[in-house]
């Protein structure tokens, strides 16, 4: 399996070239492949709005996020979580990567000059999703009881290390959804 190449190469927003025809099958991207998120909806999934608080990271960036890094993301914080507690919070991740990531594979090899195809369908295959988001799109949601603020804070910290740009967090009262201090 190749390799996955540097975020950096997939951190600039910009509209991909969109085909647009007539015929509706061929106006999309087809052949995407699935999402690498597992799950968008961890912990006490039926009392998520029920809980009294909700501590939001936010972007601080506009910038692209692949799911491989939202994945890896949501994993630390379930981990860090979980080994304090498996009741009292719940995770809901926010942003989900609609944004079809396409790459034209190019020969570099000696010889490559001989089998290249050139520019034909230079738009690229899809070789994965990533998450558009803007300044301040919320990606991560932690609802949770008080006790397990700081905890819930350390699982989003735990989170931030795995995103490519820096993030903030905010903490909300559920009921009137007012910001409290850190």
């Amino acid at each position: 399996m190749a390799r996955l190449k540097s975020a950096s190469a997939y951190r600039v927003i910009k509209r991909p070239y969109t085909r647009t025809s007539r015929k509706r099958a061929l106006a999309y991207v087809k052949g995407a492949p699935n999402f690498k998120v597992v799950q968008f909806d961890m912990g006490d999934k039926t009392n998520a709005q029920a809980f009294p608080y909700e501590l939001q990271l936010l972007s601080t960036r506009a910038l692209q996020i692949r799911d491989n890094a939202l994945e890896a993301a949501r994993q630390a914080a379930v981990r860090a979580l979980e080994k304090e507690s498996k009741t009292g919070w719940a995770l809901k991740i926010r942003a989900v990567p609609h944004h079809v990531l396409r790459e034209k594979a190019v020969a570099t090899a000696a010889g490559a000059d001989r089998f290249s195809q050139g520019m034909a369908h230079s738009f690229g295959a899809p070789v994965g999703h990533a998450v558009q988001a803007r300044d301040g799109t919320i990606l991560f949601s932690f609802f949770l009881e008080k006790q397990y603020i700081s905890l819930a804070r350390e699982a989003a910290r735990k989170a931030s290390t795995k995103m490519p740009m820096k993030t903030e967090l905010r903490l909300l009262d559920n009921k009137t959804r007012k910001e409290l201090p850190l």
